[in-house]
Protein backbone atom coordinates (compact mmCIF):
# COMPACT_ATOMS: atom_id res chain seq x y z
CA UNK A 1 0.00 0.00 0.00
CA UNK A 2 1.22 3.42 -0.86
CA UNK A 3 1.62 6.31 1.93
CA UNK A 4 -0.50 9.14 0.61
CA UNK A 5 0.81 12.91 1.07
CA UNK A 6 -2.10 15.26 1.40
CA UNK A 7 -2.89 18.16 -1.02
CA UNK A 8 -2.24 21.49 0.27
CA UNK A 9 -5.44 22.82 -1.32
CA UNK A 10 -7.23 19.84 -0.08
CA UNK A 11 -8.54 18.78 2.98
CA UNK A 12 -9.84 14.58 1.62
CA UNK A 13 -8.66 11.87 3.04
CA UNK A 14 -7.73 8.44 1.79
CA UNK A 15 -10.04 5.69 2.43
CA UNK A 16 -8.34 3.90 6.07
CA UNK A 17 -8.86 1.00 4.50
CA UNK A 18 -5.29 1.59 2.48
CA UNK A 19 -3.15 2.31 6.08
CA UNK A 20 0.01 0.86 6.37
CA UNK A 21 -0.46 -2.29 8.61
CA UNK A 22 3.72 -1.36 9.90
CA UNK A 23 3.31 1.12 11.44
CA UNK A 24 -0.33 0.13 12.09
CA UNK A 25 -2.43 2.61 10.63
CA UNK A 26 -0.55 5.46 9.05
CA UNK A 27 -2.61 6.51 6.47
CA UNK A 28 -0.99 10.19 5.17
CA UNK A 29 1.92 12.58 5.24
CA UNK A 30 1.56 16.25 5.26
CA UNK A 31 -1.42 18.67 5.13
CA UNK A 32 -1.80 21.45 8.10
CA UNK A 33 -3.71 21.21 11.54
CA UNK A 34 -6.20 23.81 10.66
CA UNK A 35 -10.00 23.33 12.01
CA UNK A 36 -11.33 22.02 7.99
CA UNK A 37 -8.74 19.78 7.89
CA UNK A 38 -8.88 17.56 11.37
CA UNK A 39 -12.06 18.34 11.03
CA UNK A 40 -12.18 16.27 7.79
CA UNK A 41 -9.65 14.02 9.74
CA UNK A 42 -12.25 13.02 12.76
CA UNK A 43 -15.10 12.77 10.42
CA UNK A 44 -13.76 9.88 8.74
CA UNK A 45 -11.99 8.57 11.72
CA UNK A 46 -8.80 9.15 11.02
CA UNK A 47 -6.50 11.65 13.85
CA UNK A 48 -3.25 13.29 13.65
CA UNK A 49 -0.10 12.51 15.93
CA UNK A 50 3.73 13.08 15.05
CA UNK A 51 7.08 14.82 16.31
CA UNK A 52 6.71 18.46 17.29
CA UNK A 53 9.05 20.08 14.30
CA UNK A 54 8.48 16.91 12.20
CA UNK A 55 6.27 16.28 8.93
CA UNK A 56 2.17 15.76 9.98
CA UNK A 57 1.32 11.95 10.18
CA UNK A 58 -2.66 10.70 10.53
CA UNK A 59 -3.44 7.64 11.58
CA UNK A 60 -6.26 5.28 11.40
CA UNK A 61 -5.32 1.58 13.41
CA UNK A 62 -6.62 -1.51 12.96
CA UNK A 63 -7.98 -2.30 15.58
CA UNK A 64 -9.41 0.74 17.55
CA UNK A 65 -9.85 1.37 21.01
CA UNK A 66 -13.25 2.49 22.43
CA UNK A 67 -15.34 3.01 25.53
CA UNK A 68 -18.90 2.86 25.61
CA UNK A 69 -20.47 5.19 28.26
CA UNK A 70 -22.21 2.12 29.71
CA UNK A 71 -19.50 -0.12 30.10
CA UNK A 72 -17.17 2.68 31.90
CA UNK A 73 -15.59 0.73 34.73
CA UNK A 74 -15.12 1.53 38.04
CA UNK A 75 -12.96 0.09 40.78
CA UNK A 76 -14.04 -0.31 44.00
CA UNK A 77 -11.92 1.67 45.93
CA UNK A 78 -12.20 4.81 42.46
CA UNK A 79 -16.10 3.98 43.65
CA UNK A 80 -15.29 5.05 47.14
CA UNK A 81 -13.10 7.81 45.93
CA UNK A 82 -16.04 9.89 43.63
CA UNK A 83 -18.57 9.14 47.67
CA UNK A 84 -16.40 11.33 49.39
CA UNK A 85 -15.65 13.83 46.00
CA UNK A 86 -12.65 16.42 46.83
CA UNK A 87 -13.07 17.90 43.39
CA UNK A 88 -15.41 19.52 41.47
CA UNK A 89 -16.18 19.90 37.54
CA UNK A 90 -16.93 21.82 34.56
CA UNK A 91 -17.36 21.64 30.40
CA UNK A 92 -15.51 24.25 27.79
CA UNK A 93 -14.86 26.38 30.35
CA UNK A 94 -10.62 26.92 30.39
CA UNK A 95 -10.09 24.56 27.02
CA UNK A 96 -6.53 26.09 26.45
CA UNK A 97 -5.49 25.55 29.86
CA UNK A 98 -6.56 22.05 29.85
CA UNK A 99 -4.55 21.50 26.58
CA UNK A 100 -1.30 23.38 27.37
CA UNK A 101 -1.08 20.92 30.92
CA UNK A 102 -1.67 18.04 28.80
CA UNK A 103 1.48 18.85 26.47
CA UNK A 104 3.14 19.60 30.02
CA UNK A 105 2.01 16.57 31.51
CA UNK A 106 4.55 14.06 29.56
CA UNK A 107 8.10 14.24 30.95
CA UNK A 108 9.72 11.72 27.83
CA UNK A 109 8.28 14.61 25.46
CA UNK A 110 4.78 14.90 24.38
CA UNK A 111 3.46 15.79 20.41
CA UNK A 112 0.98 18.05 21.61
CA UNK A 113 3.56 21.13 20.74
CA UNK A 114 2.26 24.90 19.93
CA UNK A 115 0.98 23.93 16.05
CA UNK A 116 -1.08 21.18 17.74
CA UNK A 117 -2.70 23.37 20.65
CA UNK A 118 -3.30 25.92 18.03
CA UNK A 119 -5.06 23.84 15.43
CA UNK A 120 -7.57 22.14 18.04
CA UNK A 121 -7.75 25.75 20.07
CA UNK A 122 -8.97 26.96 16.35
CA UNK A 123 -11.51 23.97 16.67
CA UNK A 124 -12.56 24.46 20.22
CA UNK A 125 -13.64 28.06 19.05
CA UNK A 126 -15.32 26.77 15.99
CA UNK A 127 -17.08 24.63 18.94
CA UNK A 128 -16.26 21.17 17.81
CA UNK A 129 -13.24 20.47 20.27
CA UNK A 130 -14.06 20.08 24.11
CA UNK A 131 -12.69 20.21 27.48
CA UNK A 132 -13.33 18.84 30.95
CA UNK A 133 -11.83 20.49 33.95
CA UNK A 134 -11.27 18.93 37.00
CA UNK A 135 -10.84 21.87 40.29
CA UNK A 136 -9.93 21.26 43.56
CA UNK A 137 -11.00 24.73 45.14
CA UNK A 138 -9.75 27.48 42.33
CA UNK A 139 -6.64 25.39 40.84
CA UNK A 140 -6.91 23.38 38.03
CA UNK A 141 -5.87 19.87 38.48
CA UNK A 142 -6.83 17.72 35.98
CA UNK A 143 -8.94 17.53 33.06
CA UNK A 144 -9.60 16.00 29.10
CA UNK A 145 -9.81 17.56 25.54
CA UNK A 146 -11.39 15.74 22.85
CA UNK A 147 -13.28 16.13 19.50
CA UNK A 148 -17.22 15.72 18.61
CA UNK A 149 -18.53 14.09 15.79
CA UNK A 150 -22.40 13.81 16.05
CA UNK A 151 -22.88 10.95 19.34
CA UNK A 152 -19.13 10.31 19.05
CA UNK A 153 -16.47 11.69 21.10
CA UNK A 154 -13.26 11.40 20.11
CA UNK A 155 -10.85 11.12 23.31
CA UNK A 156 -7.36 12.89 22.61
CA UNK A 157 -5.63 13.43 26.06
CA UNK A 158 -6.23 13.83 29.71
CA UNK A 159 -3.84 15.27 32.24
CA UNK A 160 -3.87 14.60 36.51
CA UNK A 161 -2.50 16.69 39.29
CA UNK A 162 -3.83 15.10 41.85
CA UNK A 163 -4.53 11.38 42.16
CA UNK A 164 -7.82 9.95 40.60
CA UNK A 165 -8.26 13.59 38.72
CA UNK A 166 -8.21 12.45 35.47
CA UNK A 167 -10.03 9.17 35.81
CA UNK A 168 -12.86 10.91 37.88
CA UNK A 169 -12.80 13.12 35.26
CA UNK A 170 -13.71 10.62 32.24
CA UNK A 171 -16.10 8.93 34.75
CA UNK A 172 -18.60 12.04 34.97
CA UNK A 173 -17.59 13.29 31.35
CA UNK A 174 -18.69 9.93 29.75
CA UNK A 175 -22.58 10.50 32.41
CA UNK A 176 -22.73 14.12 31.14
CA UNK A 177 -22.45 12.49 27.22
CA UNK A 178 -24.37 9.66 28.02
CA UNK A 179 -27.25 11.67 29.72
CA UNK A 180 -26.98 13.84 26.58
CA UNK A 181 -27.43 11.34 23.57
CA UNK A 182 -23.43 10.35 23.38
CA UNK A 183 -23.18 7.09 22.61
CA UNK A 184 -19.19 6.12 22.10
CA UNK A 185 -16.30 7.43 23.33
CA UNK A 186 -12.96 6.70 20.81
CA UNK A 187 -9.79 6.43 22.64
CA UNK A 188 -7.57 5.55 19.48
CA UNK A 189 -5.34 3.02 20.51
CA UNK A 190 -5.72 0.79 23.61
CA UNK A 191 -3.17 1.17 26.68
CA UNK A 192 -3.38 0.01 30.54
CA UNK A 193 -4.92 3.10 31.67
CA UNK A 194 -7.70 3.09 29.33
CA UNK A 195 -8.27 -0.15 29.84
CA UNK A 196 -8.48 -0.26 33.09
CA UNK A 197 -11.47 2.10 32.73
CA UNK A 198 -13.53 -0.15 30.62
CA UNK A 199 -11.96 0.73 27.05
CA UNK A 200 -11.55 -2.00 24.43
CA UNK A 201 -10.40 -3.70 20.64
CA UNK A 202 -13.07 -3.51 17.80
CA UNK A 203 -12.19 -4.17 14.12
CA UNK A 204 -11.33 -0.82 12.29
CA UNK A 205 -14.15 -1.14 9.95
CA UNK A 206 -16.76 -1.76 12.39
CA UNK A 207 -15.55 1.54 14.29
CA UNK A 208 -16.09 3.41 10.96
CA UNK A 209 -19.35 1.53 10.43
CA UNK A 210 -20.35 3.16 13.94
CA UNK A 211 -18.47 6.30 13.19
CA UNK A 212 -21.09 7.04 10.09
CA UNK A 213 -23.91 6.43 11.72
CA UNK A 214 -23.30 8.49 15.29
CA UNK A 215 -21.66 11.28 12.78
CA UNK A 216 -25.16 11.96 12.36
CA UNK A 217 -26.50 11.73 15.79
CA UNK A 218 -28.23 15.30 17.28
CA UNK A 219 -26.88 15.58 21.02
CA UNK A 220 -29.32 17.23 23.34
CA UNK A 221 -28.90 21.12 22.24
CA UNK A 222 -26.91 22.57 25.56
CA UNK A 223 -24.49 19.31 25.57
CA UNK A 224 -21.33 21.02 24.76
CA UNK A 225 -22.63 25.03 26.53
CA UNK A 226 -20.13 25.59 29.30
CA UNK A 227 -21.41 24.20 32.36
CA UNK A 228 -20.58 23.13 35.79
CA UNK A 229 -20.71 19.44 35.75
CA UNK A 230 -21.99 17.35 38.89
CA UNK A 231 -21.37 13.25 39.11
CA UNK A 232 -25.00 11.47 39.93
CA UNK A 233 -24.55 8.95 42.59
CA UNK A 234 -27.57 7.59 41.43
CA UNK A 235 -25.40 6.02 38.57
CA UNK A 236 -23.09 4.63 40.65
CA UNK A 237 -24.56 1.32 41.49
CA UNK A 238 -24.94 0.74 37.73
CA UNK A 239 -21.36 0.42 36.71
CA UNK A 240 -20.13 -3.41 35.70
CA UNK A 241 -19.61 -5.77 38.13
CA UNK A 242 -16.90 -4.11 40.75
CA UNK A 243 -13.10 -5.13 40.19
CA UNK A 244 -10.07 -4.03 41.42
Amino acid sequence: MRLVKLEANSVHFPDPDTALQDPNGLLAIGGDLTAPRLLSAYQHGVFPWFEPGEMILWWSPDPRAILVPEERHISKSLKRFMRKMPFRFTLNQQFEKVIRACAMQREDGTWIGPLVQRGYQELHEAGRAHSVEVWEGNELVGGLYGVSVGGLFCGESMFSRRENASKTALMVFCQHFSRNGGELIDCQVLNPHTASLGAREIPRRQFLQQLSELSQRALAPDCWLPQDLSPHDEDLPVFPKDRE
